[in-house]
């Protein structure tokens, strides 16, 4: 597997992320983040998944984009807890940020906002094609 050269980090709405300029040192961690002791990430190719899964009932969404240079040395890559979420077949291992943490303005190198319409988060992927690098 070679690395990608950048890993997502999918946000609600629920909670505030600023634009890219006005990003924090440190973004404050997700119950789910907190609860497993690592940050939560995704590839590209996961990022669908990760929507249905995960996300389903959010109408928005921030997506940081984080350069794999910038946190590789503390990334963990695992497979998903099909407790969870069932089996996610296809998708690989999936990368989890395990440094205490700290996500923020260092790592992040772009932030996105993505609506779902009709129910589903299809049309944002499509236009986010050129944004997500596979």
């Amino acid at each position: 597997m070679s690395n990608p050269k950048y890993v997502y980090k999918l946000v609600p709405s629920s909670s505030p992320v600023p634009d890219t300029p006005n990003l924090p040192e440190r973004l404050p961690l997700s119950e789910l983040d907190t609860a497993s002791g690592f940050i939560h990430l995704s590839t590209a190719v996961q990022i669908p998944g990760t929507l249905k899964h995960f996300f389903a009932e959010h109408d928005k969404m921030y997506v940081l984009r984080i350069e794999y240079a910038k946190v590789e040395g503390d990334i963990k890559w695992e497979t998903p807890d099909a407790t969870v979420c069932g089996e996610r077949g296809g998708e690989g291992l999936f990368p989890h940020l395990r440094n205490g943490g700290q996500l923020g303005r260092g790592e992040i190198e772009s932030v996105v906002v993505w609506h779902r319409t009709s129910g589903s988060w299809d049309e944002a992927l499509e236009n986010a094609e050129a944004w997500l690098v596979y």
